[in-house]
């Protein structure tokens, strides 16, 4: 979600801090697959930038700047704003997935704990935030701030978060 980020950042500057839907209108049009950055995004292999892996509700992306090590964001495949806008099914396995993720990026980069943000504010399709947190990242005693990216991956830290998601969910 690199490029979303950046754009989103970019296009809410007269917004305040991704405060967006202050304009309904632009807001509104977001709101329609025709729209919204992340459905736009999608390239011809049908999975958004910055994909690590494509599972059954989700798509794991993960930008190579970031605010933090490991951190990933978990993207549904259907275009929907709201978690109670899935079926049944795909609730459970987007939570699910997002479980299986955070667990799998805990294990590789051993963070104090691990936050989760949904919000929607600017980009309204539904995804779900997975940030590692440790002692003394840059964030402590304050929120995320995706305008922030102080972390720059490597291809290595990006490929052994891959594997790491994959073998959690035991995908080729």
């Amino acid at each position: 979600m690199t490029n979303t980020n950046d754009r989103d950042a970019a296009d809410t500057a007269g917004h305040g801090a991704f405060g967006l839907w202050s304009d309904l209108r632009t807001y509104r049009q977001r709101t329609t697959p025709e729209g919204c950055p992340i459905c736009q995004s999608i390239r011809a292999d049908g999975q958004p930038d910055d994909t690590l892996v494509a599972l059954e509700a989700s798509w794991v992306t993960a930008p190579r700047r970031a605010p933090l090590p490991g951190y990933v964001c978990l993207v549904a495949r259907r275009h929907v704003i709201e978690p109670y806008e899935l079926s049944q099914p795909e609730q459970q396995a987007f939570f699910a997935e997002a479980m299986g993720t955070a667990r799998a990026v805990a294990e590789l980069v051993r963070p104090v704990r691990v936050n989760y943000e949904i919000h929607g504010n600017s980009i309204p399709h539904l995804h779900l935030h997975v940030y590692p947190r440790h002692a003394g990242d840059p964030f402590v005693g304050g929120p995320i701030d995706l305008r922030n990216l102080p972390v720059s991956r490597s291809d290595e830290q990006l490929v052994a978060l891959r594997d790491a998601i994959r073998a959690a969910f035991v995908c080729g």
